[in-house]
């Protein structure tokens, strides 16, 4: 796309917004200009950049509690469904989900919002208090807080504390074990 960024922490605000905001917020792309940008970018993510990730310390041994704990564990992600598949498989969590909701590869259902909409149109056996959605960007946030239900934000992703706080999250944890006590001791 002729742009050349050395500084990679510069992109880090591409990590969890729908891709086609992303490059049209960043870069100010056309329509056209964002598609071939995604499609360029999901050329090398489906065969190297998914697998370029790491788990947080004590998120396998949190997940398989919750599970214990009779959790219904759904995951909400702007990242295309099929990828967000694999990349669960590739980390051997899969089992702990029940669900995988992500945006569609012709890009529809890409906003937050729209993903969370989805998961509580088809749990209609819960209640909204019985929702909540974790995540480490505003987006996050956002979207819990437009379909009406809790979130908590977790500051040992991507974004900031005050990117976070400033989207008034039901809750905030700087780690996993926080995270832990706010589920565990609230039942959420």
């Amino acid at each position: 796309m002729g742009i050349d960024e050395p500084d990679v922490d510069k992109l880090e605000c591409f990590i969890g917004p729908p891709l086609q905001v992303s490059f049209q917020d960043q870069f100010n792309f056309n329509e056209i200009d964002t598609q071939k940008a995604i499609d360029l970018y999901r050329e090398r993510f489906k065969d190297k950049g998914m697998y370029e990730n790491e788990l947080y310390p004590n998120i396998p041994s949190l997940l398989k509690l919750l599970k214990e704990q009779q959790f219904t564990l759904i995951v909400a992600t702007s990242k295309p469904t099929v990828f967000a598949e694999q990349i669960l498989k590739h980390f051997e969590i899969e089992k702990y989900f029940e669900l995988v909701a992500g945006s569609n590869l012709d890009g529809t259902r890409a906003a937050k919002t729209e993903i969370i909409q989805f998961i509580v149109d088809n749990y209609k056996k819960y209640k909204l208090s019985d929702f909540v959605m974790i995540g480490d960007r505003k987006h996050d946030i956002i979207g819990a807080s437009n379909t009406g239900i809790a979130s908590i934000g977790v500051t040992y992703g991507y974004g900031s504390y005050d990117e976070l706080r400033q989207s008034n999250p039901t809750n905030i944890a700087g780690n996993v074990d926080e995270l832990k006590d706010i589920l565990i001791g609230t039942k959420v």
